[in-house]
């Protein structure tokens, strides 16, 4: 039973002892009706009475009639009552005089302050021990403990960071045989910090540790420490720590660790608040308790540019783990993870779908897979195929079909030339990532979309491949230009411009890809101002170099502009047939792209040919790889 059940079943307990008791000694409301002694008199001569019952002072009578009413009067010293009573035949009783007070009376009188002292005695008790997680145990730890046989999860479960496995493969070399490391006089690291992109498995690999090393596993956010009390975090810690040794040998996992380790000092108010003295009491447990207690403290974070220096130094997390993105080896192996689950068709390919998926996270392949088994059973689907893949990928980074979005003959044309731009530059400049797909369906917030599938993972680019990038950005809105006049043009492009502006000038003030302005940072200040790094932002050129900088991103993007609108020129042939194929089918893949660059005309998509459909009514987007960077719109 857990501890809400614990506290409900206590409290209704506690009400239903607390309503017996005063339904059966609380005092009581009177049901007889008071009666005056004149006219008691004159019942007792009409003979209307049946009995009364005299109490012991003398003076109080409570009687019936003989209807079965009550009545109450009192006796002002009348001594021939009781002749009147007898001589009419009334019934006459008599309280006996009390010989002490009875041992219901004590109970009635005591029981209500037993009840209540022994409330007081509980909570008085939950408040020293804690109590769970009680009202009053706000001082406690919130750390979930997981003991040595509950986490299942080894480093079979964990792929794609081959490196970061070794890397905590001597954690649990020590967790399981400490003696081994002490009697070389090794210490193992007290604290492991993981760092990496959201979603690449730093808690998968946290727990796959625990796992491995068959050892207690506590988990807490770095949000869970800090409350509005004053003191809490820091007693949390404490409290953490304590409960940790008792269960050495073992692990602590401090999940999203920037929450409560964040530079001391930070922000425009200063001085100390709860969150440093929570991140003080840290420090000092880590490098407080020996290494010989077994206990090891790892943390996760995607943010370690904010984290405190004192943090990260030798004796706390002095050995910091990367857990990146994976490359194509590594996505292939998380895919074959999270595909044990699935009935798989023969036609699908682990490598082939982690070759078309650079860039992508682990989470972000588990949620792949997920979409192609939701696509198989939206079609009542046995086994789940290559095609589910593919429009899973599609649905991922496009974003999902909006067929019923009515657009007018002249936007769906406007469209198409404006997607037939984008993907003939793509393909006509050097070094550019191969155009993979090209739709007019509206994906997402956007009317069309044209994607780019990279030949392999890539971590840097040269001069060239930006230059052909701001030349294909600039690939819609110069084919509107072209087809509709200057004036005819849409703010489609709008999300192009900012996004070809933006690299034009990181390759002036950052990347030094300017001859112009040569091998130098001209970046102004951008560190935000709660992570105490900079409370006022100011310019590191003067106004001249800004002016001379702008009108160097201005010169690059002019030059693309016009590289671009020459090679739409040079090609409107291919600019109308992309165009015309786009109207008709709505998406084109790599085989009609090709055929329309080499001169051909493009046939129908390989979906089409598949399931016999050769009408434009009855298409449906066919499914393929996808890639690359943001869709281009």
């Amino acid at each position: 039973m857990n501890d809400l059940a614990k506290n409900l079943l206590l409290w209704v307990v506690v009400a239903v002892v607390l309503m017996v008791v005063f339904q059966a000694f609380g005092p009581r409301t009177a049901v007889s009706e008071p009666l005056a002694y004149d006219q008691f008199v004159q019942q007792v001569q009409n003979d209307r009475i049946a009995k009364v019952t005299i109490a012991e002072d003398r003076t109080t009578i409570n009687g019936q009639f003989k209807d079965g009413k009550s009545f109450t009067t009192y006796n002002p010293g009348d001594k021939d009552l009781v002749n009147d009573l007898i001589q009419h035949k009334v019934a006459i009783e008599q309280t006996p005089p009390a010989n002490g007070p009875s041992l219901v009376y004590i109970l009635i009188n005591i029981l209500p302050w037993l009840l209540f002292i022994g409330i007081w005695v509980y909570f008085m008790r939950q408040m020293q021990q804690g109590g769970g997680k009680g009202a009053m145990s706000f001082g406690k730890s919130r750390a979930k403990m997981q003991g040595e046989n509950e986490v299942k999860v080894t480093f079979a479960d964990v792929a794609g960071c081959d490196e970061a496995k070794e890397e905590v493969g001597e954690l649990v070399e020590f967790l399981r045989d400490p003696s081994r490391f002490q009697k070389l006089g090794g210490k193992i690291p007290r604290g492991v910090l993981m760092v990496g992109p959201p979603g690449t498995g730093k808690t998968l690999l946290a727990r796959a540790i625990a796992g491995e090393a068959k050892v207690p596993f506590f988990s807490i956010s770095g949000s869970d420490f800090v409350e509005m009390f004053v003191g809490v975090g820091a007693s949390r810690v404490r409290d953490m720590f304590e409960t940790a040794k008792k269960h050495a040998p073992c692990i602590i996992f401090i999940d999203e660790i920037d929450a409560v380790g964040r530079h001391r000092g930070a922000g425009l108010g200063g001085g100390h608040d709860e969150r440093e003295q929570t991140l003080n009491q840290l420090l000092v447990e880590m490098d407080g308790f020996e290494g010989g207690e077994g206990v090891i403290v790892i943390a996760a974070t995607n943010r370690p540019d904010v984290l405190d220096p004192a943090l990260l130094r030798p004796g706390r997390f002095d050995r910091q783990v990367v857990v990146g993105l994976p490359d194509v080896k590594g996505r292939e192996q998380i895919l074959r993870v999270h595909m044990r689950k699935l009935p798989l068709d023969a036609d699908v390919e682990p490598m082939t779908i982690a070759r078309g998926t650079p860039g992508f996270s682990g989470a972000d392949l588990a949620n792949l897979c997920n979409e192609a088994a939701l696509f198989a059973a939206r079609e009542n689907a046995k086994e789940v195929r290559m095609d589910h893949f593919d429009r899973a990928r599609d649905k991922i980074l496009m974003g999902a079909e909006r067929r019923s979005m009515a657009m007018s003959e002249d936007e769906k044309k406007l469209t198409a030339y404006h997607e037939a731009g984008h993907a003939i530059v793509g393909r006509l400049v050097p070094e550019h990532d191969p155009v993979y797909k090209v739709t007019i369906i509206p994906r997402g917030r956007a009317l069309g979309v044209t994607m780019y599938l990279p030949e392999g993972d890539k971590y840097s680019l040269n001069k060239v491949a930006i230059q052909s990038q701001l030349c294909s950005l600039y690939g819609g809105r110069v084919a509107e230009e072209l087809i509709f006049g200057a004036d005819k043009v849409t703010t489609g492009a709008s999300n192009d411009i900012e996004r070809a502006t933006k690299m034009a000038r990181n390759m002036v003030t950052k990347w030094g890809l300017s001859d112009a302005m040569g091998p130098i940072a001209y970046s102004e200040e951008e560190d935000e101002v709660f992570l105490g790094r900079s409370v006022t932002q100011h310019k590191n050129v003067s106004n001249e170099t800004a002016a001379r900088i702008d009108e160097v991103v201005r010169g690059i993007l002019d030059q693309a502009y016009a590289r671009t609108t020459q090679i739409l020129r040079d090609n409107l042939d291919k600019l109308h047939t992309m165009a015309d194929a786009l109207l008709q089918y709505e998406t084109i893949d790599a085989k009609q792209i090709d055929d329309i660059m080499a001169g051909r005309e493009p046939g129908p998509p390989a979906e089409w040919t598949k399931s016999g459909r050769a009408s434009k009514d009855d298409a449906e987007t066919p499914g393929g790889a996808i890639g690359g960077p943001a869709a281009q719109t």
